[in-house]
């Protein structure tokens, strides 16, 4: 028996809008969409990707983790070649850079919708 990764799956109140948001940031292709979900993947690839899964009553996490605040559960680490204009575009495409930086290398985000996300060296 094999297990492989398929995807990795981020609930959001608006699926197409983070799809659009990670696929201009990652210069991914949408290979699925249905009601309430999307799912993305590199080009010539389809697995694993990248999916957005229809949660209406999603609550951003919070950066950093503090008590009795939605807790982050997990993150996506995006490797860059520029870490400042890597930052900066993904800004323009709508992210927002967290106060709270704990390397100098990396940079904690959050996606339009509020799921945080590192972009690093």
């Amino acid at each position: 028996m094999t297990t492989t990764l398929g995807a990795f799956v981020l609930g959001t109140p608006d699926p197409p809008a983070l799809a659009d948001f990670y696929r201009a940031l990652l210069g991914w292709q949408e290979v699925e969409r249905e009601p309430g979900w999307v799912r993305l993947g590199a080009p010539g690839q389809e697995r694993p990707g990248l999916s957005f899964q229809l949660e209406t009553d999603h609550t951003p996490a919070t950066w950093p983790q503090q008590p009795g605040t939605q807790q982050m559960q997990a993150h996506l680490d995006l490797q860059v070649d520029d870490l400042e204009a890597e930052t900066e575009r993904a800004c323009a495409l709508g992210a927002t850079l967290q106060e709270y930086q704990p390397q100098k290398d990396v940079r904690v985000l959050c996606d339009p919708h509020g799921h945080p996300f590192c972009l690093y060296l």
